[in-house]
């Protein structure tokens, strides 16, 4: 049964819970780090001085209320960060967090049953998204060695090690990608085979086992570099196949299922990369299209490719793309016509620095993925057949050369995989 009692909702189980009207606003505002928060109460957030995380009631029942208010307008600057405590958030389990970063915002919310959980009564969809938790692992697979192609692994760990090799599972190719996808997997597909352009993708379970073939979607070529967007979303997009380069991309669903092409925007062109930033965005920059690019295309929360922007830094192919900080992303490495080993940092609103002397051993055709939540590592690539990796601290910068480990290959791939370190 329900019902309302003055400005009360009537729960089932017969106890009355508070709305809106009915609030108990708690006087004391808040400015610690953390808030445990209670059904049927308002709270004045302050976070001047830190982010601050709430964590919800791990129980609740329809009707129940909480109200979160923007004391002093600083969430644009310190955003507070919603713990579901087990429950659904907006239909979606508490592996995801929602984060509310809009300056002079009130986060209402109503519980409504198992499936969706709270629901926010005024929602902002790109503010409170949910958010996937960060990768703490990474993963490298297949490329060439001496014109030899291998699907051989290396896993990386949260504290950025790499791993011996690990026997290759399915089609050995180079010039493929890789993205990461759902909560905590990762996908490689296309490349080259040796003999032939394939579209084939392989599935890598949260533990880092690469799955076997899937019959391929989409159209096949190489250099269809991969990024997740959105909520464990991810997309390939650009490429060629022979002489013929591609603007076309191809979404991937959070459960690894790869779309049929969707029409090109901005430049066809091959050996550029990719990588995402701020809340589920990815920008593409760099590659090659007649001669050396160094423009960028942007790619939204809903996995549409925008058109061209005007290039930063120099103009580059066969590098690389991490995301490190959170919600930055970095560009680094790459051929000129030589080897160079320069770095561009990308903002967390998708804007591409200027060049940053390179540090570490210059090179084309590596791989780089996020690990240990806000880090990234580069490894691999060709100047010869290089194994050597470089580190990204989570203020994008790069470390010198860490010693190799595994088969020295190039045209290899990497994502990021795992939540737990």
């Amino acid at each position: 049964m329900s019902g309302q009692v003055g400005n009360n909702i009537l729960r089932t189980s017969g106890v009355v819970a508070a709305t809106a009207a009915g609030l108990n606003w708690v006087s004391t505002v808040v400015t610690a780090s953390t808030l445990t928060a209670e059904a049927g109460n308002g709270y004045f957030i302050n976070t001047t001085s830190n982010t601050c995380t709430i964590t919800l009631p791990s129980s609740a029942e329809a009707g129940d209320q909480i109200v979160f208010m923007d004391y002093v307008r600083t969430w644009g600057t310190n955003k507070i960060i919603i713990d579901s405590n087990g429950l659904n958030y907006q239909g979606e389990d508490d592996t995801f967090t929602v984060e509310y970063e809009t300056s002079g915002e009130t986060v209402n919310i109503v519980y409504a049953d198992a499936t969706q959980g709270w629901i926010p009564l005024d929602d902002d969809v790109v503010t409170d998204a949910p958010v996937a938790p960060p990768t703490q692992k990474a993963l490298f697979g297949f490329g060439v060695v001496s014109a030899t192609r291998t699907a051989v692994t290396n896993l990386v760990n949260s504290s950025g090690v790499v791993a011996t090799d690990t026997a290759g599972v399915g089609t050995a190719r180079t010039e493929l990608s890789a993205a990461g996808y759902g909560v905590d997997k990762a996908i490689f597909a296309f490349g080259h085979n040796g003999s032939a352009y394939t579209n084939v993708s392989n599935l890598v379970s949260n533990s880092g086992v690469v799955a076997t073939d899937t019959s391929g979607v989409g159209t096949i070529r190489t250099s269809a570099e991969g990024a997740r967007y959105g909520v464990g979303l991810a997309i390939f997009a650009y490429g060629q196949n022979g002489g013929t380069s591609y603007n076309i991309s191809n979404l991937v669903s959070n459960v690894g299922v790869v779309a049929t092409d969707t029409a090109g925007v901005g430049t066809a062109r091959v050996a550029a990369n990719a990588a995402s930033y701020g809340v589920g965005l990815a920008i593409y920059a760099y590659g090659y299209a007649g001669g050396d690019l160094s423009m960028s295309n942007l790619v939204s929360f809903t996995g549409v490719v925008a058109a061209d922007v005007t290039g930063v830094g120099t103009a580059r192919r066969e590098l690389s793309a991490a995301e490190y900080g959170g919600d930055k992303a970095i560009f680094a490495y790459g051929n000129t016509g030589s080897k160079v080993s320069m770095s561009n940092l990308v903002s967390n609103t998708g804007v591409v620095a200027t060049d940053v002397s390179g540090v570490g051993t210059a090179r084309g055709r590596l791989a780089g993925a996020k690990y240990g939540g806000d880090k990234a590592i580069f490894a691999y690539g060709e100047g010869s057949e290089l194994s050597m990796s470089n580190l990204v601290n989570n203020s994008g910068v790069v470390a010198a050369d860490v010693t190799g480990v595994g088969t020295a290959r190039h045209g290899v791939a990497a994502a990021g995989y795992s939540i737990s370190a």
